[in-house]
């Protein structure tokens, strides 16, 4: 197998980037208002290092999701059930992106009325990278919540061997002082569906802990994991206490799909339904901010400080990589697989939105 660095990766500026993800998804029906939320949705998530969750990954499934009327170009996005601080909402199957960030900023806007607030939503579809909803709370000086199910199962859950779970991902974001925020953004299972895509594009093996294969066994071929679709939960082994992934897991299906009243994937009307849930605390309910920024920029300090392992430079925190990353690709522009931009100058003359990378 070829290795990811003996891949040369093509750097493209991410605003143009995101300009022809906008123009691909209004091509497709979408609102120029919408199409730009997802735009910047998915380009966000190659700026923080996951690919998993980008352009490269999900955004070709989303145009082919759109043609195909699995996406909603044009939802009606409605609140129906409602008690101040907690909500309940209809997606309408609406792009995840237009849905969850229409839900997140009105969390946002009643956190700051009530001191948090929670909302679960229902008839949505995929939302994308988590910490895109989570990260939005930070400007508002609130500490950010969101979670999703999906509409497949893909994940055994600890001493199984059929999938019943998805990877239920789930992301809380903390604002900082002059430290990089906590930002912890995570799959319940071992490793997100996307990366083990990510490592067969780029050729690489697995680690045996992601998935198993057609034997019900361990596997590290990434295109036989994608054949079978059943992910080990986080730990994945007994020793590797698999059961804390498998709970996490549930604990998403009950806040997601049971709050939003709509179920998960074997439970449901419509097999590509997705449910999602949101939520923020305001700081300033709990005390003064500085007196929060500075708490939290010592912890995260404590933890940047830590002397490293062996076979490591150096300690890091939650959110600090995908920091770094953004700081990085914002200026020297977003690393794409030659694959990937074939895809995108195909989607460029199926479109006639021009690719001006």
């Amino acid at each position: 197998m070829t290795t990811v660095e003996a891949v040369e990766r093509v750097r493209v500026d991410s605003e143009r980037l995101e300009r022809f993800v906008t123009g691909a998804f209004v091509a497709h029906g979408m609102s120029d208002a919408d199409a730009a939320v997802s735009a910047r949705g998915l380009v966000l998530a190659d700026l923080r290092g996951h690919e998993s969750h980008g352009v490269s990954t999900n955004f070709f499934w989303y145009i082919e999701a759109l043609r195909k009327g699995e996406i909603n170009p044009r939802p009606q996005i409605t609140i129906i059930h409602d008690s101040g601080a907690i909500s309940r909402w209809d997606g309408d199957y609406g792009h995840g992106f237009v849905v969850g960030e229409r839900v997140m900023r009105e969390v946002i806007r009643r956190t700051n009325q009530y001191g948090c607030a929670f909302a679960a939503v229902g008839r949505s579809r995929h939302y994308g990278m988590a910490q895109y909803y989570s990260l939005m709370a930070l400007d508002h000086d609130q500490i950010g919540f969101s979670m999703t199910n999906s509409h497949s199962a893909g994940v055994v859950p600890f001493q199984g061997r059929e999938a019943r779970y998805e990877t239920n991902p789930l992301s809380v974001a903390a604002p900082a002082g002059e430290e990089a925020p906590f930002v912890l953004d995570m799959a319940t299972s071992t490793a997100a569906a996307g990366k083990i895509g990510v490592a067969a594009r780029n050729g690489t093996a697995i680690p045996p802990t992601w998935a198993l294969g057609a034997d019900d066994r361990p596997t590290t071929d990434p295109n036989e994991a994608m054949r079978t679709i059943k992910l080990l939960p986080l730990g994945a082994t007994k020793e590797g206490s698999g059961h804390k992934g498998s709970g996490l897991a549930l604990w998403v299906d009950i806040m997601c799909g049971v709050l939003s009243m709509r179920g998960f994937h074997s439970h449901t009307t419509d097999p590509g339904e997705v449910n999602h849930f949101f939520g923020a605390w305001k700081i300033e309910a709990f005390g003064p901010i500085e007196e929060y920024r500075e708490l939290m920029d010592a912890r995260l300090r404590s933890i940047r400080e830590t002397p490293p392992a062996e076979g490591f430079s150096r300690v890091l925190h939650a959110g600090q990589p995908e920091y770094e990353a953004e700081v990085d690709r914002r200026a020297n522009g977003v690393p794409l697989h030659p694959t990937v931009m074939d895809k995108l100058r195909t989607l460029s003359g199926e479109t006639g939105v021009p690719l001006d990378l």
